[in-house]
C-alpha cells in the first residue's frame, strides 16, 4: 500500500521516522523550557487548522510544528498562539 501525503496531518499522523526526531528534542527540554500537556497540545489543534501547516511544517517559518508548540518562549509565527 502506498502511503500518501497528508498536507494538514502533524508529523507524528504522516511521518514517523521525523517525528521520532523532533520527540528526542522535545524530552530533551527541561521542564521548564517545556509548555504543559494541555497547552502543547491546543497549540498543535491550532495548527491543525491553520492554512499554513503542509506535513507537519509551518510555512510561514519552515518549523516543525511539534517542535515549536512544545517551547514556552516561541510563539505562532502569525500570532495565533
Amino acid at each position: 500500500m502506498e502511503q500518501r501525503f497528508c498536507r494538514k496531518c502533524l508529523l507524528s499522523e504522516n511521518d514517523p521516522a521525523m517525528y521520532e526526531m523532533v520527540r528526542r528534542e522535545i524530552d530533551r527540554m527541561s521542564d521548564k523550557m517545556r509548555v504543559g500537556e494541555e497547552q502543547y497540545r491546543k497549540r498543535l489543534d491550532i495548527c491543525r487548522q491553520c492554512d499554513r501547516l503542509s506535513g507537519g511544517t509551518c510555512l510561514a517559518c519552515g518549523c516543525y510544528v511539534e517542535l515549536r508548540a512544545a517551547a514556552v518562549h516561541t510563539a505562532c509565527p502569525k500570532k495565533k498562539w
